[in-house]
């Protein structure tokens, strides 16, 4: 195989379902809506739907998986699912079909779950309604909806588990070489990812082209200003956070500009090509990237921006992007990747306190301020920096406690 020839082929930068041990049990019983889906877990299958507790899935791409969503609940570091119902609550897992569309889309599918909760449910406990990472603005947007017209959602908790009410984090690099691999070999699938409806809401900081401006997407201020007019957050509900990163103000160890991933191999299509850790100050390199071709090769594009803080390392729930991209590339050559982990919803973000523009608020020590800074009624973040939207045992524990008896 020549230079010329060798293709990259696409790969999910936000990385893909978790792999199922095994399949998702059989619910007992499953509600097809427009748009997505419920499976619907009892406590008991003689008394019903009592004590409904709606977990929506998050951001990716296509339908949400149920073998990977009870994957994620049950089968990791805490068996979520078997918790709740042992102590008396059903298990409603929320999807999507198309779990990259619009978040207000995906919060109608919520509506109408939590209008079937309401007329199957037998008595009048309350509901229990959140979800990770998008899955909690999906429920935020629905529940203040619901309010916002008058509809009784009847739901006496919201949560939210690592969700990004302040904005999420790709880094501009990645963003930049997903749109630069679509501009040099035709690999869409990166960048039509990055330009979903949900992750141009999503994205605090977002770039639809390699040379595009770092401001918010212009679905980002339409998603916003929406959820302004419902009031921002429902009103009714005891309104929980919980966040998979520090709240001590305890970042990444990564410096700022160094080194995050560089294709070294003598063939590789992309060698030279190298990615950075985002710095503060104007004006400042994140990515250098070069097709490398015999015949015509183009010249590099230099990706930088001016004026963002150092998300890369931020204290927060973390995905492995680096080291994702590096294994991909590295079917094609020899890769560099010193730091495969970087953050993806700050602390600062999931517990809805502050802001994420400024690198002091950033980088919060949150435990330290007023808890009434936040929007959120109770938050709870996690001892260390951890993977975005693991169910723990530390965090898992609290949310317990704090729902319905």
């Amino acid at each position: 195989m020549t230079m010329t020839d060798q293709t990259v082929r696409a790969w999910n930068i936000l990385g893909e379902d978790l792999a199922p041990s095994q399949a998702a049990p059989a619910p007992d019983q499953r509600w097809d809506f427009d748009g997505g889906f419920a499976l619907v877990y009892l406590a008991n299958s003689r008394f019903g739907l009592a004590k409904p507790v709606i977990f929506a899935d998050g951001f990716n791409s296509g339908p949400s998986n149920p073998d990977a969503m009870w994957e994620h609940l049950e089968r990791r570091e805490y068996a979520m699912a078997t918790a709740l119902r042992e102590r008396g609550s059903d298990l409603i897992m929320l999807g999507y079909t198309e779990r990259s569309a619009a978040i207000q889309d995906n919060a109608n599918v919520a509506i109408a779950c939590i209008s079937r909760a309401i007329a199957d449910r037998r008595g009048n406990e309350p509901l229990v309604a959140g979800g990770f990472s998008m899955g909690g603005l999906v429920t935020r947007y629905a529940l203040a909806k619901m309010e916002q017209r008058r509809q009784d959602h009847q739901t006496a908790v919201y949560f939210s588990w690592d969700s990004p009410h302040r904005g999420a984090w790709i880094p501009i690099s990645l963003q930049a070489m997903a749109h630069y691999l679509k501009d040099q070999d035709g690999v869409t699938e990166m960048s039509d990812y990055i330009n979903s409806p949900a992750a141009r809401e999503l994205l605090r900081w977002h770039i639809d082209t390699v040379t595009a401006d770092t401001d918010p997407d212009p679905l980002r201020a339409v998603f916003l200003e929406e959820l302004e007019r419902y009031g921002s957050w429902p009103q009714r509900p005891l309104k929980l956070g919980l966040a998979n990163g520090s709240g001590q103000g305890n970042g990444l160890q990564i410096n700022a500009g160094a080194e995050m991933l560089k294709a070294t191999g003598l063939l590789h299509p992309y060698r030279t090509t190298t990615l950075y850790a985002q710095a503060r100050g104007d004006d400042k390199l994140v990515a250098h990237l070069k097709r490398q071709r015999i015949t015509n090769p183009p010249p590099a594009v230099e990706r930088h921006t001016s004026g963002l803080p150092e998300a890369d390392a931020a204290p927060g729930g973390t995905l492995r992007s680096f080291g994702i991209a590096r294994d991909n590339l590295a079917a094609l050559g020899a890769v560099e990747c010193p730091h495969e982990w970087v953050s993806f919803v700050p602390t600062v973000s999931a517990v809805a306190i502050r802001d994420i523009d400024q690198q002091q608020d950033l980088y919060a020590n949150v435990a330290t301020l007023p808890p009434d800074e936040s929007d959120l009624d109770e938050f709870k973040c996690a001892s260390d920096n951890q993977e975005h939207s693991l169910v723990t045992p530390e965090l898992a524990d609290w949310l317990l406690a704090r729902l319905p008896k």
